[in-house]
């Protein structure tokens, strides 16, 4: 026998059972040898007919075994192996397929299974082909050929119809992705405008101010007190501040304002550029806010 048990022919046939469907070369079925070895049965029949029904089931039976040549019959032999294998495989690869749709939950848009059971039967039915007669086998063959294609076009069917519902999921995923990065990132501008707002106002400016100079310099209470002082003077702690008759500008009274483009391009819409600008400033210049505002009191500019 071809194959024992469909355990055993599972067994076999695991090792390929994801192989592609279209990679499967197709199955030659028997029409041409069958064709030639009805003309031997007639010639046979015409020859030794000394009585009509003569020929007994046994040999009936054995038929391919005693009109094929060895050649022959190992040819069907292996075609025989070729189809059943052919069929095998392209049950396994449906059932594996009807599986990994149905555990991925997608809508296909059609039935999630292709049914094997019809294919099993007519390889089950091939398991006796050594003995079978020639005629019998080619209609068994031809029956496991038509299966077998019916499975392969099913599964063809099902796998685009899988494909599509994944690259939909996808592209679903993706968009969703996209509308989640989006709003976490108007999210995060509107938290960060929300911020510039607060920073921009007097007590948010003097906030950035203490925050700064601890950080940076390490000042003190005693050193904001005097930066307080000075900066109320100079501007009233509003970024937007202007002196139209020099031109200083910001809450740090900078001459040019564009000087203080050093600390950031944002220097016009953000009092937090124009403090780390106004702090190194004084840092450099006077050493400390209380030298500089010293020197405020006494000269009326720093």
């Amino acid at each position: 026998m071809l194959q024992n048990t469909r355990a055993l022919r599972r067994a076999s046939a695991a090792a390929s059972a994801r192989a592609a469907v279209t990679a499967r070369r197709p199955m030659t079925i028997f029409g041409t040898v069958c064709a030639t070895l009805l003309g031997v049965t007639l010639s046979v029949g015409l020859a030794s007919a000394p009585a009509a029904g003569a020929v007994a089931p046994d040999v009936a039976a054995a038929f391919p075994r005693t009109v094929l040549g060895a050649d022959q019959f190992s040819s069907i032999a292996d075609d025989t192996r070729s189809a059943v294998s052919t069929a095998e495989a392209a049950a396994s690869v449906a059932d594996a397929l009807s599986d990994e749709v149905a555990a991925s939950g997608l809508d296909v848009g059609t039935t999630v299974k292709v049914d094997t059971s019809t294919l099993e039967d007519r390889i089950d039915a091939l398991d006796d082909a050594e003995v079978m007669p020639l005629l019998l086998l080619d209609t068994r063959m031809e029956e496991a050929a038509a299966e077998t294609r019916r499975v392969v076009s099913e599964t063809g069917v099902l796998r685009d119809a899988f494909t599509a519902a994944q690259q939909k999921k996808a592209a679903e995923d993706a968009a969703r992705a996209a509308a989640e990065q989006k709003a976490a990132e108007e999210h995060a501008a509107q938290e960060a405008a929300a911020a510039l707002a607060a920073a921009n106002t007097v007590d948010g400016a003097k906030a950035t101010a203490r925050q700064l100079m601890a950080s940076t310099y390490g000042w003190g209470g005693d050193q904001f007190s005097c930066l307080e002082s000075l900066w109320t003077k100079e501007s009233g702690w509003n970024y937007q501040a202007y002196n139209a008759d020099g031109g200083a500008t910001g809450i740090p009274q900078a001459l040019p304002g564009s000087k203080m483009a050093a600390a950031g391009a944002d220097w016009q819409s953000n009092a937090a550029t124009q403090i780390a600008w106004g702090l190194g400033y004084i840092s450099s210049a006077y050493g400390t806010p209380c030298s500089a505002w010293s020197h405020s009191q006494a000269m009326n500019w720093y």
